[in-house]
């Protein structure tokens, strides 16, 4: 089986592709290559923007997985345009083309943030999706866009990701449990902004599990599925990276806790994707503290900009802008 990855040079992406060559697909990544390229070196990477391909490139494709776009709120909120046509065209061109190329499957990396600010209910893939940001608005079109094409001889499947976290070799220090973790080896101190929030946290490891799951399901399963590790408050988050620290490197931290109103506030359920897909979480936050712990003197120049996606963007937005 043949796959291309769009996007697939970027976090989740450094993780998933090798995953997939490791299963023996032959892998090709398409990437612009804004945070480099940390893939192993028998991968294919065509440096090229999405929308400059054409159907007859896809053609020898039998899956395509959408991980390309802007990833973030902050990334989202200081350019809304490019927000919108990287989150919501971008993926309904790749996946109009996809379909036009004979590709059976479309694999879309959507966002937890469409369900935007709930209090306290559980939410599955039938609940209101209402998100009144850039990001998570984005998301939702883009979700929407690449469903409308399902039909008998293409399949999508489009997760809901819960916030992401966990070691690749393109790190990055701006995801809830990796910022914690940052902090408390360079601060020695984890401030909370709201204790109360929920958040569902997703170990890299299992996003990886997620993706081989989907590649491998049966070409008659389509439709949306949240996945997640687990559901924390932001506070619980919190205590279990600092006992972790504690317990295996004897270091202290020090909790500052707030309480700033977010606009974000969810729990997921993944009862659809464990039935239907035989997705089954592996890692907890504890495992996510002990995977940085391991690496971390592979990403320990912590205020190296590589690590923040914003402070990348601002860079290429400010360079861009030179020319």
């Amino acid at each position: 089986m043949k796959i291309l990855v769009a996007g697939g040079a970027g976090y989740i992406g450094s993780v998933v592709v090798p995953k997939l060559a490791e299963r023996g697909y032959e892998v090709d990544v398409v990437d612009l290559l804004w945070f480099g390229n940390k893939l192993p070196a028998d991968i294919k990477v065509i440096q090229k923007d999405i929308f400059d391909l054409e159907p007859e490139e896809l053609k020898p494709y039998d899956q395509v997985i959408f991980l390309a776009g802007l990833s973030n709120d902050p990334m989202a909120e200081f350019s809304p345009k490019d927000n919108f046509i990287q989150n919501a065209s971008s993926p309904a061109y790749l996946g109009y083309i996809s379909k036009i190329a004979g590709v059976k499957r479309f694999i879309y990396a959507g966002s937890c943030s469409v369900y935007g600010y709930t209090v306290n209910e559980l939410y599955d893939e039938k609940s209101p999706a209402v998100s009144n940001y850039p990001y998570g608005i984005s998301k939702l079109q883009g979700e929407f866009s690449v469903l409308q094409m399902i039909d008998k001889s293409f399949s999508v499947i489009a997760f809901r990701q819960g916030t992401v976290s966990g070691y690749s070799p393109r790190m990055r220090l701006d995801l809830i449990v990796n910022t914690m973790f940052k902090n408390a080896i360079q601060k020695g101190e984890i401030t909370v902004n709201n204790p109360s929030i929920w958040r569902p946290v997703l170990s890299i490891k299992d996003v990886a599990s997620a993706y081989i799951r989907a590649v491998e399901a049966n070409y008659d399963i389509s439709g949306v599925f949240n996945i997640s590790s687990g559901n924390y408050t932001v506070g619980e988050v919190a205590d279990m990276v600092s006992d972790t620290l504690l317990e295996t490197l004897g270091l202290k931290t020090k909790l500052i806790i707030k309480n700033i109103q977010d606009f974000r506030n969810y729990k997921v359920s993944i009862d659809n994707a464990m039935k239907i897909l035989s997705f089954k979480p592996m890692h907890t936050v504890i495992d996510i503290v002990h995977d940085l712990i391991q690496h971390k003197e592979q990403f320990n120049d912590f205020d190296n900009p590589a690590y923040y996606n914003i402070q990348v963007f601002k860079s290429l937005k400010q360079s861009e802008g030179k020319k």
